[in-house]
């Protein structure tokens, strides 16, 4: 059966043929889906030249975390498929009963492949298992599924999406409810020990063909995606300048109805939108990787803007609970603004605004933040990445008002969505933009004026896919025997290893950090780089020079000392 072969966790490199090929077996005799089960069937009978592909789908599998679930889409236990869903959704639907936790479990999804399907199938499980399950009613952004937890007391919901992974893959994310998840945590991505309970839940389902499956829930009406705008429009101030053209994508995936929504409502002109991706398509046809960050991701869209003579140009990722903008960078070229420039603007903005209480940011994000809340008298508190961290931030020492990450990530609305949002963040995004060009200013002029109060905060970023994670476990192991004692040119006055909470060194000189770790998400292994440098006599221009020299030389000598 299915929960055993789970719970046997084969290794990786398993090379016993026929005992992979029984496992296989036994899932297929247990496994709902007939598509997946003529999948593995085909690979069984390409043995033994399949035996690779047969024993990577057995390696073990995958495991629920406080990012639920991710992984390709394929049969076996080591992807994403019915069986895995309807066990991952038995187990949480019976951890949630053994918690006590009441009402509805409400379901979202994206317009990846299966999604639909696997949210379906979790609402069946919901129901047979005797609770009330709502589903959103069409393919529509993360924010309004993390928002709609808290607006419908739901005990808890799941969000059928991969984000921004590549078109092959896809996951299982999990909120939770006041209830469950307490004043910080309502309708807000789960923490442990939560994770590890519906881990040992999932691990507890027997045969799935013993898993009642009941109605498939009541599909919620359209007012609720009416309510997320118009409780998002009010992020902004009312009586703010709306004269801003901008250039949008979603970039094949859900955002492009709510955001554009959004903007009308908000009084904005309607954005224009890149034709090519406008729609959701599973398949991602125009980008080799549906993540704005990822290089030509946003050529269309910067082709858009020229063309339509935009002020500013905004993307989100596939499920729009990230936000990436752009900018004018000369007469004819446009620069993507990092994460942390975004997040120091967002948080500027709010500041000005008179927004008081508590910001957070993550401890991979740049250094600037803590300056401008320590020079402005407000609370400050920084986290491990995510935004399940995040928006718990403080321990409740002080309301959360705003909370970013350097992954495109910001939440300007912690009572609206306890979560990222890429929505309510480009237009806030905008309100700003339009501020500024009323006084005949952009973006980039406030990142100067930045500057020069606060200094250069310069930050890059490392980051090395592998096609084996030893690769990381190594490369982590040789920084954590051969700490740097120097970092261009100056001693390392600070060493932090966050082991065994986190898998993150952290190196700080006098004017550089460096934090390293692998991601949580993806197969690769990151280190964060930031050159603090200061304004002399108001030139900020040489002073981003000299920082952006610097964070170049420290990224050689990050590389060397990892060893790769």
């Amino acid at each position: 059966m299915i929960a055993a072969v789970l719970s046997r966790g084969m290794a990786a490199d398993t090379t016993d043929i026929d005992d992979i090929r029984e496992q296989a077996r036994r899932w297929l005799a247990d496994d709902p889906d007939p598509v997946s089960r003529d999948e593995l069937t085909a690979v069984l009978d390409r043995l033994p030249t399949s035996a690779s592909d047969l024993a990577d789908r057995f390696a073990g599998p995958l495991t629920f975390g406080t990012a639920g679930l991710r992984g390709p889409l394929r049969a076996g236990p080591n992807g994403m498929n019915l069986a895995v869903v309807t066990q991952a959704a038995a187990g949480l639907v019976g951890w949630l009963a053994a918690q006590g936790g009441t009402g509805p479990l409400v379901i979202g999804y994206d317009a990846r492949h299966g999604s639909r399907q696997f949210a379906e199938r979790t609402a069946q499980v919901a129901t047979g298992a005797g609770r009330p399950a709502l589903l959103l009613p069409r393919p529509l952004p993360t924010p309004v599924l993390a928002y709609a937890v808290r607006q419908l007391g739901a005990v808890a919901g799941v969000m059928v999406t991969a984000s921004h992974n590549p078109p092959q893959d896809n996951g299982y994310k999990v909120y939770l409810g006041a209830e469950l998840g307490g004043e910080l945590g309502a309708g807000a991505q789960i923490v442990p020990p939560a994770d590890a309970g519906i881990e040992a839940a999932i691990r507890a389902v027997g045969p799935l063909t013993e898993v009642p499956l009941g109605r498939p829930g009541d599909v919620l009406g359209d007012d609720l995606v009416a309510s997320y705008v118009e409780r998002a429009t009010a992020v902004i101030a009312p009586d703010g300048s709306r004269d801003l053209t901008v250039a949008y994508t979603p970039l094949h995936g859900v955002g492009a109805a709510v955001l554009t929504a959004a903007f009308a409502r908000a009084g904005f002109p309607v954005p224009g939108v890149v034709p090519e991706q406008a729609e959701p398509d599973p398949e991602f046809p125009t980008v080799s990787f549906p993540n704005p960050e990822e290089p030509g991701a946003v050529d269309l869209l910067i082709a858009l803007a020229n063309s339509t003579g935009a002020d500013l140009a905004i993307a989100n990722d596939p499920d729009a609970d990230r936000c990436a903008v752009v900018v004018r960078d000369g007469d004819t070229g446009w620069r993507m603004l990092r994460g942390d420039e975004v997040g120091a603007l967002l948080a500027d903005h709010l500041m000005r605004r008179g927004v008081t209480g508590l910001y957070a940011t993550t401890i991979v994000s740049s250094s600037l933040l803590r300056a401008m809340c320590a020079a402005r008298g407000l609370a400050y508190d920084e986290t491990l990445t995510g935004f399940k961290w995040i928006v718990r931030a403080g321990g409740g020492s002080a309301p959360l008002v705003y909370g970013y990450e350097e992954a495109l990530g910001y939440c300007v609305a912690p009572d609206h969505v306890r979560d990222k949002d890429g929505i309510t963040a480009a237009l806030t995004v905008a309100e700003l933009a339009a501020g500024l060009k009323a006084q005949g200013r952009t973006l980039t002029d406030r990142l100067d004026e930045l500057a020069a109060e606060f200094g250069v905060h310069h930050t890059d970023q490392l980051s090395v896919r592998v096609d084996d994670l030893r690769e990381i476990a190594e490369a982590m192991a040789r920084i954590r025997a051969a700490t740097p004692t120097t970092l261009l040119g100056d001693p390392v006055d600070s060493t932090q290893d966050l082991l065994p909470e986190a898998d993150v060194v952290i190196l700080r000189t006098g004017a550089a950090r460096v934090v390293i770790r692998p991601s949580g998400t993806e197969p690769k292994l990151k280190a964060y780089l930031e050159v603090v440098e200061p304004v002399v006599d108001g030139d900020v221009q040489t002073a981003r020079s000299r920082a952006a020299s610097a964070v170049t030389a420290l990224r050689a000598e990050v590389s060397a000392a990892l060893g790769i």
